[in-house]
């Protein structure tokens, strides 16, 4: 972000994303290096943050190698980040809690971003026991303005107590906006690097030494959480009961309830404070704990001997409400406003002119089994397509793919294929491709390549040749890669042309090897894609067989029994057109 558009941001206040407000705590708190993966709803953090040209800001292949990369610039001196969804939490365990040993140099923050409701995720797991069990301290901000302080105190907490600090976001408080103070950059010293081998390597007789320093820390971090600013004590009227609450929710119980009920907001939600919970419930008369998805803070209090109410009322399942808080405390709930008809149901569907559509098109009607990934292709699965009968996680198609011909004991082999698309095959689908061709299983493999990373909003990655900020970088060839696997059978395909990948998938999956067919043609949203024209029907040519509804396309429809093309959403691809035997579907 250059100086006129930064003009005038310090000390200012005004309306930011929890995400754009956590990016501007990095800049003010004067983080140097920034380091994550794409993953909704944590991805903004990292755009925003890229725009502050005082901070070197990249995507990593995937979420280990990002917390690597932050750990690596706290190791040389300098305040580092990195973000993540909560699944991408699991990719990075292994280096979170190894690091939790060894502790930092410079201040380090890790942001994860929960979904509950999973609103753009495979599951709906809770990211505070990942606090809890590597023993490094947790905040949790409730609105955009905290969401910028705690950055701040998260990396004064990360260099008073050699930790690295985790950031814990969800959907609402990353995409909601709330008013944000801003203040000026302020550098801190860089840390010197100092040779220690005792503290940074980690091999046994280092690490059985360090974990009593991580058991210390947790115990100092504890009586940090008694007296911190961080968890706070709001008095109420009327004290029949006591709420217990941080994140959305705190928000979610002062809209419905107001001051009437103390309420005991925690900020830092690991480790927690034990007296400071006694003594708030000592001063109640019932106690009540409203967190969404897990009982990490109600078996916390039961653990310490209280009796609160919890997920017997609240339940386990999705995203809380005010109007859920506002029922289960026997609060006025609010029913809105009833439309006179009810809204049509719109089930996610792939984008008119999308690159994927004709190659799962081909796979179905050749009755393929397919193995699938993470990403917006995952949408083959749905009707009328209903290309794909497993997903898992990031590059999974690719190793179960293996899994599954071997158990089959090659049965499978010539019927199964896994599709991956480019950002996450670069993610985490390599190795499962090294490990077909190291233990040679005839497998074949799809790979997506749009060009982009497609999922969390058109995103680089390395098989792009573009950074963060768009300019020139490292591409890696595809092609290249694979044969230096030890692929022989490499086959590139327009996913555009029926024929052509018909011909293809058939080819080879009889082939007697593994081979990897590489699906390419840009995302039809990119900015630089230039469209044909759109497709028309005509009617007089047209039969009703509704053979180009096959592929699913939201621009084709049937009206009064005939087909129609939507000239705003058609791109002009013309899978639809190679469907009709009736050369109604024609070039407009």
């Amino acid at each position: 972000m250059n100086e006129s558009e930064t003009e005038g941001w310090d000390c200012m206040k005004s309306l930011m994303l929890g995400n754009a407000a956590a990016a501007r705590g990095l800049y003010e708190a004067g983080c140097a290096v920034v380091s994550s993966y794409p993953g909704t709803p944590s991805t903004e953090i990292t755009e925003e943050a890229a725009k502050y040209d005082e901070i070197y800001c990249e995507w990593a292949p995937n979420e280990k190698v990002a917390m690597e990369t932050a750990f690596g610039a706290s190791l040389a001196g300098k305040r580092s980040f990195c973000g993540m969804k909560h699944v991408g939490l699991n990719v990075a365990a292994d280096p979170l809690f190894t690091c939790s040993y060894t502790g930092v140099n410079a201040g380090m923050i890790i942001a994860v971003a929960d979904d509950p409701g999973m609103h753009s995720s495979q599951n709906e797991q809770d990211s505070r026991h990942y606090a809890k069990s590597a023993k490094v301290p947790m905040l949790e901000p409730s609105d955009s303005s905290e969401a910028l302080a705690f950055v701040k105190a998260g990396y004064e907490l990360s260099e008073g107590f050699d930790t690295p600090v985790i950031l814990k976001m969800c959907t609402r408080i990353a995409h909601s906006q709330s008013v944000v103070e801003t203040s000026e950059r302020v550098m801190p010293e860089p840390r010197p690097y100092v040779k220690d081998i005792a503290k940074y390597v980690m091999m046994p007789g280092n690490a059985i030494r360090r974990h009593p320093l991580v058991e210390e820390r947790t115990e100092k971090l504890a009586e940090f959480a008694e007296t911190t600013e961080l968890n706070r004590i709001e008095p109420g009227s009327d004290c029949s009961k006591g709420i217990i609450t941080s994140s959305t929710c705190y928000q979610y119980v002062k809209e419905v309830c107001g001051d009437k009920y103390p309420v005991l907001k925690l900020g830092m939600v690991w480790p927690l404070p034990s007296k400071k919970i006694v003594d708030f419930a000592s001063s109640v008369e019932k106690l009540y704990i409203i967190e969404e998805l897990d009982g990490f803070i109600e078996e916390y209090c039961r653990n310490l001997g209280l009796d609160p109410v919890g997920k017997e009322l609240f339940g386990y399942l999705g995203e809380y409400s005010q109007n859920v808080v506002a029922e289960k405390l026997g609060q006025p709930v609010h029913t809105g406003v009833k439309l006179d008809s009810p809204v049509p149901a719109r089930p996610p569907v792939m984008c008119a002119g999308c690159p994927h559509r004709g190659l799962f098109y081909t796979l179905s009607k050749n009755k393929v089994t397919v193995l699938g990934d993470i990403g917006c292709y995952t949408l083959g699965a749905v009707a009328p397509l209903s290309a794909m009968e497993m997903t898992l996680c990031m590059g999974a198609s690719v190793s179960a793919l293996h899994g599954f011909n071997k158990a089959n004991n090659g049965e499978s082999e010539n019927r199964t294929v896994a599709v991956i698309g480019d950002s996450t095959f670069m993610h985490s689908g390599m190795t499962g491709l090294a490990n077909i061709a190291y233990n040679q299983s005839n497998s074949t493999v799809i790979i997506l390549d749009n060009s982009i990373t497609g999922m969390t909003g058109h995103q680089q990655n390395p098989t792009t040749g573009y950074n963060i900020k768009g300019d020139p970088a490292g591409k890696i060839d595809l092609e290249s890669l694979c044969r230096a696997m030890g692929f022989r059978r490499i086959a590139v395909v327009d996913p555009y042309d029926l024929g052509e990948c018909d011909r293809v998938i058939k080819e080879e999956l009889a082939a007697d090897e593994p081979s990897v067919i590489i699906s390419r043609r840009p995302c039809a949203l990119l900015k630089y894609v230039r469209h044909k024209p759109p497709m028309r029907v005509d009617p007089d040519k047209c039969r009703s067989c509704r053979m180009c509804m096959k592929i699913g396309c939201p621009a084709v429809s049937m009206r009064s029994g005939k087909a129609v093309i939507d000239k705003t959403l058609c791109v002009g691809c013309g899978v639809c057109s190679q469907l009709c035997r009736f050369d109604a579907v024609r070039e407009g």
